[in-house]
């Protein structure tokens, strides 16, 4: 006789904390580490621009790594931006222009941390939201 699942009608707090899938990209003219974590797990990618100039490249070149990017982010529900200089607000706009699927969050400067610092502090910035139930691009 096969054994009955009871129902599991709460959850416990980690389980309703976050969210099934968010990203944090931390970039800057150059390259661009995109980091998809869940509650347990966390996958990332780097991207390089293109360009091998040292500062800011041509505006083809900027979009090629925006669009390398914004690959790299499907299947995403959230993401939060972070880096440096203007290249996140800049990647930020591109998306809302032509990445739909994209759906940044916010963009949050930052110098150069570490992976695990970045998911870290993408993880308390997003749990401040999913306790709430709230949107974070609609809390200002």
């Amino acid at each position: 006789m096969a054994a009955k699942k009871k129902p599991n009608a709460t959850l416990t707090k980690k389980e309703i904390q976050m969210t099934t899938f968010h990203a944090v990209v931390w970039m800057d003219h150059q390259e661009a580490h995109v980091l998809m974590f869940d509650r347990e797990h966390v996958e990332s990618q780097r991207v390089k621009s293109r360009s091998h100039h040292k500062h800011q490249g041509k505006p083809n070149e900027v979009a090629h790594l925006y669009a390398d990017i914004a690959k790299a982010l499907e299947g995403t529900h959230e993401v939060l931006v972070t880096g440096p200089g203007m290249a996140r607000d800049e990647f930020r706009d591109w998306c809302k222009q032509h990445h739909a699927h994209v759906h940044v969050v916010d963009s949050v400067p930052s110098d150069h941390p570490t992976d695990a610092q970045v998911v870290a502090m993408a993880r308390h910035y997003f749990m401040k939201f999913d306790s709430m139930g709230a949107d974070p691009a609609l809390v200002k």
